[in-house]
């Protein structure tokens, strides 16, 4: 961040175990200023995070992947819905035979509580998705997979409500 003076403030430096590591993504800011990402690694199992930047700089790990059904490394940022839900894709993980998952599309709720949405198979559906969603006034949810799909080389996709 840099103040009026052009001079850069370091709101948090990440450790890797347990905060997290290479927050690749943008950040999402709720309504009281609330910063809100993922990094690629770090956290419990060094399989990446959700976490939180409170306004002071304290940042809360919201959740820490494992790797497993609940998928493994967030590359891309959160999009959140008006109740403080956030909504992700994580390019690993999930229960498909993808040499460590074809990755999912996933919500965290305010208390921490994570949700798979869907999990790609590397079917039709695409694989290893790794660019942030958007919402459409309807709820739904779009994004893109770098796999899979009819040729092998990625999809668009929409998740409904």
């Amino acid at each position: 961040m840099l103040d009026k003076t052009g001079k850069e403030t370091v709101l948090y430096s990440f450790a890797g175990k347990p905060d997290g590591g290479d927050p690749l993504a943008g950040l999402v800011r709720d309504r009281a200023g609330n910063l809100y990402g993922t990094t690629l690694y770090g956290g419990a199992s060094d399989n990446g995070t959700v976490f939180e930047l409170d306004k002071t700089g304290k940042e809360t790990v919201l959740y820490s992947f494992t790797g497993g059904s609940d998928g493994a490394s967030p590359w891309a940022g959160l999009v959140l819905d008006a109740a403080g839900n956030l909504y992700g894709t994580a390019q690993g993980g999930g229960s498909s035979d993808c040499n460590g998952g074809c990755g999912v599309l996933f919500e965290v709720d305010r208390s921490g509580k994570e949700t798979v949405l869907y999990e790609f198979t590397n079917g039709d559906d695409g694989a290893g998705p790794v660019a942030s969603l958007i919402w459409d006034k309807a709820g739904n949810l779009y994004g893109t997979a770098e796999g899979g799909g009819a040729y092998g080389v990625g999809t668009v996709f929409k998740l409904t409500p």
